[in-house]
């Protein structure tokens, strides 16, 4: 059986990193989905994600990206997938996660780190304070997902690999189909 693992958090807090670390030393076959790269893929009509009115393309994103998540899982491939999903997003992947198992993992650094991170991150990635706050808290409270969050504040990209792998081994952060 696949393992999927789902890496999220705010803008800034070392999803694409981390992610990148923990398919690269994985043991098993594994692939590494980005989501934004499937945003980037709308080249007429985008609308950042963050703004109202995205959404109706948000869901088509995270359908097709759950498209490709559920054929490379059942090629038999481990998937770790990084980006901005919320519980608001994971029905879709429950719903797709009969063969194969899911773990849900939520970087939540604090926000002055956050933005910090976000401060330095690449040319064309988001650096606008406003829409990290507001992403920030929208990871603020997750509810019944909160034993799912880790603070990585204190952590380098190294330390939170360990600290994922660690969690992902450990079965705690399974979600159910």
């Amino acid at each position: 059986m696949s393992n999927v693992l789902l890496l999220t958090g705010p803008p800034g807090s070392g999803k694409t990193t981390v992610a990148r670390l923990v398919a690269t030393d994985a043991p098993r076959p594994t692939v590494h989905v980005t989501t934004d790269e499937f945003y980037r893929a709308i080249r007429t009509g985008f609308i950042a994600p963050y703004l109202p009115g995205a959404q109706r393309q948000n869901e088509v994103v995270v359908d097709v990206i759950v498209a490709t998540v559920s054929v490379y899982a059942r090629g038999g491939y481990d998937v770790v997938v990084d980006g901005i999903i919320g519980p608001w997003f994971l029905a879709p992947f429950r719903a797709a996660a009969r063969d194969w198992s899911m773990s849900y993992v939520v970087l939540r650094p604090d926000l002055a780190t956050t933005l910090e991170r976000a401060r330095s991150r690449a040319a064309g990635e988001l650096k606008d304070v406003a829409a990290i706050t507001g992403l920030h808290g929208a990871f603020a409270d997750l509810g019944e997902l909160e034993p799912h969050a880790i603070d990585t504040s204190a952590f380098d990209p190294a330390a939170t690999a360990a600290e994922v792998r660690k969690i992902v081994a450990s079965g705690d952060y399974l979600l159910g189909a």
